[in-house]
């Protein structure tokens, strides 16, 4: 479950980078990150227990944190 949150923090900082012309810059896992203006790309959705790739691509709203995996509390069965 942890590996899939990190492939979501991942895609997310990668798709955010892509967006920010010919720099790419690394966010280090101690720090929440804040979205920037036009943000789009698949994101993963926590659905009935599992991990989900959504099937449209979305735009995230500028402003919204993400988060590194170690800050979301796993749900114990």
């Amino acid at each position: 479950m942890a590996t899939w949150m990190s492939v979501v923090l991942v895609v997310l900082v990668l798709a955010f980078a892509i967006g920010c012309g010919n720099r790419a810059v690394f966010i280090p896992d101690q720090s929440p990150i804040r979205v920037g203006p036009s943000v789009k790309g698949k994101v993963w959705m926590l659905i009935d227990g599992e991990w989900t790739l959504s099937s449209n691509v979305v735009e995230i709203p500028e402003g919204m944190y993400i988060v590194p995996p170690r800050y979301v509390e796993e749900e114990k069965p």
